[in-house]
């Protein structure tokens, strides 16, 4: 790998790790990253798996005060989204590369569907909170697990996902229910990276970048974050989305 290489992909995981612990989607940013410099789309997946997990941990920890009191419900949660993300790397391994290159695509407009939507979707989480004495059903982790799947074979917005899920289900505040997220998605994105490192091709150099940048950029958006511009965040994650799109499809 060249300098500008070396360069780029360790910002993109950076920037990857410090979308995730926000919001999600950080996978819109560092996907396309890979494809640019050559990489099939599965083996960017995979390397891009393994290199944001680093990034989940760091965010997880950055948030460990808003977990305080929860650790049962925690548990039971990050149950569902260590089968999911088992199922979702299993679906990637087997089925055939084209259909990963055909469906991912539909993927990411989803994904960039759900950054353009989430004020709405925080609006609707807000709207229809439960009371301070409801508790979850079955029927949330059942949600989870979806999002475990989700996660498991591509990634993108999986955050998102688990925030409207996470948000419809449990009466907490956004803070605590992101500090949930964070842990269940780097749940899906450890045991999908564990698959992957076992079975898969891993472009090690690429993942490593990732994982430097993203456990900085997940401690720096866990201190500072709340700072930052949520609508300059998804125009980043929109227009790199799009450029991913292109890039698959031509």
């Amino acid at each position: 790998m060249g300098a500008a290489e070396i360069a780029a992909i360790a910002a993109a995981g950076m920037a990857a790790g410090a979308i995730n612990t926000l919001v999600g989607s950080g996978t819109l940013i560092t996907f396309p990253v890979l494809l640019a410099f050559g990489y099939s789309p599965v083996t960017a997946n995979v390397s891009n798996t393994v290199g944001l997990v680093p990034g989940s941990v760091a965010g997880a920890i950055g948030y460990r005060r808003e977990l305080e009191g929860r650790r049962t419900r925690t548990l039971r949660f990050a149950l569902a989204s260590l089968l999911g993300g088992i199922t979702g790397a299993v679906l990637l391994l087997v089925l055939p590369d084209a259909a990963f290159e055909a469906i991912v695509p539909a993927f990411i407009a989803l994904a960039l569907v759900a950054v353009v939507l989430q004020p709405r979707l925080d609006r609707l989480v807000a709207e229809h909170r439960p009371p301070p004495d409801a508790e979850g059903t079955g029927l949330p982790r059942a949600g989870v697990y979806v999002a475990g799947i989700y996660g498991g074979y591509f990634g993108a917005a999986q955050g998102i996902l688990l925030l409207g899920i996470l948000g419809l289900a449990l009466p907490d505040d956004l803070q605590r229910l992101n500090a949930l997220k964070n842990v269940l998605a780097g749940v899906v994105n450890g045991v999908a990276a564990l698959i992957f490192i076992a079975v898969a091709d891993v472009a090690w150099g690429p993942a490593v970048l990732i994982a430097a940048g993203s456990v900085l950029g997940a401690q720096l958006a866990a201190r500072h974050g709340r700072r930052l511009s949520p609508q300059a965040l998804r125009v980043v994650v929109v227009a790199v989305g799009i450029v991913a799109i292109v890039q698959l499809v031509s």
